[in-house]
Parts: C-alpha cells; structure tokens; sequence
C-alpha cells in the first residue's frame, strides 16, 4: 500500500494506493496535516473503473487514479464542493470555466486566450477542477486531473463566469436562461450515486447558477473569439 497527504480545494486528503502512480501524480498538491478524510483504493475499485472504460486495456495504475479521484468527488460534495468537467483559466486574479460536449474545443480557446492575454492568464486545470460554493461565490480550484495535455496548476480563483461552448460561424455570447444553465451544469458535474448526495448536488448547482454569470458561446476560434468571451463577462 502506497500512502500519502495531499491538499485539494482546501480539504487535507489521505490518499492509499495499490499502485505508485497517483501519489506522484498528486505530488504538487502534497501537505502535512491531519486528514479531513482518508481515500482507500481495493482492487475491487479498480475492477469498477475497468468496468466502465469506454476502451479496454488501460493500465490498472491508470485506472486507480480514476477510483481515486471518483472517491474524492464522491467525498467532497459534504464540504459544499464539486467536480465539474471543463477547461479554466484565470485572467488578472479571476476564473472563466468554459464547459462543451468532448471535442468541440475547450482546450482550443483557452489556449486563445493565453496567446491574447499573455501573462495576465494562467490555466488552472483544463479537465476536471474542483468548485467550491461559498455563500456568496464559487472558487475553482486545480487539480491533478487536468486533462491529456497536462495544463493547470495548484491554484485557486474566484469563478467570473461559467460558458457554454459551442462552435460556430461568428463570434456571439448571450447570457443563459436559469433552465439552460442547470441542465448545462447537470451535463457536465460529478453525479454521486448516493441520492441524499445527488440531492445536495443539485442544490449546489442552484447555488453556483445564482453566483456566477453563464453564457452561451459560440466561437469559430479565431482570436475575436477569446475577447468576445471575456469583454461579456466585464459588463
């Protein structure tokens, strides 16, 4: 068994592995102090991840670090946190969460907006962060998980805002409707198998819906796009 404490979305989390490969995969988020909860991986778990692979023969190693990171999210929903698949980055301080259906370009634009805004912007994690939702906002966070090009670090920001990323012709962005947001939000959170859980989740994404401007964005990727995008969120 393989230990180790790590700090994510401000929670100290004990993390034992069957494999070595997710401690190192967490090494930048590691930390002294006692756990707020522990993360135990069996072999079991990983027969589940295996189970429902979309393609078979990835390695069990690699397979742990998707039960681990299943029972963070599972875990974190106490602590008024949640994983929501997409890409964020953070401009001067504040985070924008761009979330689309696989393929369609996440990594694309924010990559636009590292090329427009230069060293104002910083990736936070470009696949899985963690929200966090306060009374009054919601906090993105980075995390291990952050996608096949490695982008994102141990950080935090304010979320700004939430898009819908669609491709098209032109270069528009309008704000979402409270319907369009949640089911938006529901396509792409973590969703627990618990139902007290799930519940709690959806509360959460109605707190995420009040605090957070979301829009529907649909760009051609040019560089217009990046700048659309951000100058809706500045009104």
């Amino acid at each position: 068994m393989y230990t180790g404490t790590y700090k994510m979305a401000q929670r100290v989390i004990r993390i034992e592995s069957l494999y070595p490969g997710v401690q190192k995969m967490c090494e930048d988020y590691a930390c002294e102090g006692e756990p707020d909860f522990t993360v135990t991986i069996t072999p079991e778990d990983i027969a589940y991840e295996e189970s429902r692979a979309e393609q078979p023969g990835h390695s069990k190693s690699y397979l742990e670090t998707l039960a681990v990171y299943r029972k963070i999210s599972e875990k974190m929903v106490e602590y008024d946190t949640i994983l929501c698949h997409g890409s964020v980055i953070a401009v001067d301080g504040e985070a924008y969460m761009f979330t689309a259906k696989s393929g369609t370009g996440k990594s694309t634009h924010t990559a636009l907006w590292r090329q427009e805004f230069g060293d104002r912007a910083v990736m936070v994690n470009d696949d899985k962060p963690l929200l966090r939702i306060t009374e009054d906002q919601v906090i993105a966070y980075g995390t291990p998980w952050n996608g096949k090009h490695k982008l994102g670090c141990n950080m935090s920001a304010p979320l700004k805002a939430l898009y819908n990323l669609h491709r098209g012709k032109e270069n528009s962005a309008r704000p979402l409707t409270g319907p369009e947001a949640m089911t938006m939000l529901l396509q792409q959170v973590y969703r627990p198998a618990d139902p007290a859980k799930m519940a709690k989740t959806v509360e959460l994404m109605s707190r995420i819906c009040a605090n957070t401007n979301t829009y529907r964005l649909e760009c051609n990727m040019e560089p217009e796009a990046a700048h659309v995008a951000y100058d809706i969120a500045q009104k």
